[in-house]
């Protein structure tokens, strides 16, 4: 018999197998039946009262053993001699699509225009400490996606899109801590995740796949409504049946190749605003009423949202124990994200503060049609970096300044490492984009108390948080409903928004693929 029971240990006891053991076992000797075995299968913090707890469900296997799951891997076969399906993108889409079509019997041609996931640390590196962006390779762009470099959270609300679980566990085969099975809010880091996506490269080459980087989507093959193949880096032709489109929420030129082919595409919803950045130890004492946090409590984080003039105003990608990177994409333009390492311990906090997009903002862009929300994009990306010395440094305020409406005469210490510049957001921002801000986080401030201060800097811009293109597919078949063989997956696609729902849109992107060839 298998019967769910619930304890609760203070954080210094929540990962003491022995302290988890022992409550466990006062618990059983309550049962009918013997104890054979118990399993953890959910850990979530519980920070309300004065003294935050673990909340840790558990399996007790009574009168019989834990008999442990399938491993994922062992039911993959060689598919080197199957039939070929195209992939635009090697981020969490493109990679969890190519594995679930290898489970499903179909070979995985992968192209990415980035470089593999080491290679692209050298982009990096060039980005923070020599204002120099790889249009093809740096934080959005390259094995891995976005993600891998910019994020490292698995927490997703899509739990109707897919089998999370199963997503995860292929995380753990592949080298993350089985932590992520339980937890509440799972992360990897940014620091692991690059050796997890280096291990799903190998799987899918072990099983016959092919990954190309360096390789450019530059043209469609279309021949009688029908997707028959792709050119890569101008030069290339590979031809398949299907084509997995899973570009990435920053892939603009792809949207405009699109266009041009006569694929019809949509505006989508957005957000645009800045970074906010805190030191830790406040969100810590805000959230835990205790300065230094207790041990074994994480770095503590907070959600934040409201409404302003008809309009949300919302947290987005908060980064607890986390650093700001530069993530522009091209030349000329400032673009910020947040990142955590696993031990998230570093001594800022920092969040996204974005404001929902509407129609009226894009009004000076309307001669681009579909395009006009990118252009809205670029022109806040372009006037951050115009603002600046030609570098990747980014304009900055103090947060009280900001809602003051004042230069701030200097700046709090940062993680950002290219640097700050005092600005005055008020000039850089689009209006209502500005005034439904300054408005928010001081909703904010008397949500959470002690959160409007002047030891906390906003960063611009955070502009990236989603597309403002979709491209349309079926609700059933996953195809583009003009476009045969197209198969539009992940974040670049407007359907997912985050690692685990970008993974597991790929898998179903892959099992409709699947049944488009005959199979499943």
């Amino acid at each position: 018999m298998i019967k769910t029971i619930e304890i609760k240990l203070p954080p210094e006891q929540a990962e003491n197998e022995e302290r988890i053991r022992q409550a466990v076992e006062r618990q059983a000797a309550r049962e009918s039946g013997t104890l054979r075995d118990f399993r953890l299968v959910r850990r979530s913090l519980d920070a309300r009262s004065k003294f935050p707890f673990f909340r840790l469900r558990i399996e007790l296997y009574l009168d019989e053993p834990f008999k442990g799951e399938p491993v994922l891997l062992d039911q993959f076969q060689d598919v080197s001699a199957k039939p070929e399906v195209i992939i635009i993108g090697a981020g969490p889409a493109g990679y969890f699509a190519a594995l679930e079509l290898i489970e499903l019997g179909l070979k995985p041609i992968l192209f990415d225009r980035g470089k593999d996931v080491q290679a692209r640390r050298r982009d990096l590196r060039a980005i923070q400490q020599e204002d120099l962006v790889n249009p093809n390779s740096n934080y959005c762009f390259g094995e891995g996606g976005a993600g891998t470099y910019s994020d490292g959270k698995l927490y997703t609300r899509s739990h109707k899109r897919g089998d999370i679980y199963k997503a995860l566990r292929l995380l753990v085969e592949h080298g993350a801590s089985s932590d992520i099975l339980v937890d509440a809010h799972p992360h990897i880091g940014s620091n692991k995740l690059p050796q997890v996506v280096a291990n799903i490269r190998q799987t899918i080459l072990q099983f016959g796949g092919e990954i190309h980087f360096d390789s450019l989507l530059t043209d469609l093959i279309i021949e009688q409504g029908h997707i028959r193949g792709v050119v890569i880096n101008e030069q290339e032709e590979r031809l398949a049946k299907a084509t997995i489109l899973a570009t990435g929420h920053s892939a603009r030129d792809i949207y405009y190749l699109l266009n041009r082919k006569g694929i019809r595409l949509e505006a989508k919803p957005f957000a645009l605003g800045v970074r906010i950045e805190h030191p830790q130890s406040l969100i810590d004492s805000i959230q835990y009423n205790q300065a230094p946090r207790a041990e074994g409590l994480p770095a503590a984080s907070y959600r934040l949202a409201c409404q302003v003039d008809g309009r949300g105003v919302f947290s987005f990608c908060m980064c607890p124990g986390g650093l700001v990177v530069p993530t522009a994409t091209a030349p000329g333009e400032i673009v910020v994200n947040g990142m955590s390492l696993s031990r998230r311990d570093s001594p800022f906090a920092n969040s996204g503060t974005v404001v929902a997009v509407e129609e009226a903002d894009l009004a000076p862009f309307k001669a681009h049609g579909i395009f006009a929300g990118l252009k809205f994009q670029e022109s806040v990306e372009r006037a951050m970096f115009d603002f600046g010395t030609g570098g990747q440094q980014a304009p900055a305020q103090r947060l009280t300044d900001f809602v003051s409406g004042k230069v701030s005469a200097d700046l709090n210490a940062t993680s950002y490492i290219p640097g700050l510049l005092s600005a005055d957001f008020k000039a850089l921002l689009p209006t209502e984009i500005f005034i439904r801000l300054k408005q928010g986080v001081q909703v904010f401030g008397r949500k959470m108390k002690g959160y409007l201060t002047e030891s906390a800097n906003v960063i611009g811009t955070e502009s990236r948080t989603s597309s403002p293109v979709r491209i349309p597919r079926d609700s059933s078949t996953y195809m583009h409903d003009g476009m045969s063989g197209l198969f539009p997956a992940g974040e670049g696609a407007g359907y997912a928004g985050g690692i685990i729902s970008a993974a597991m849109d790929g898998q179903n992107v892959a099992g409709a693929v699947a049944q488009f060839y005959g199979l499943g």
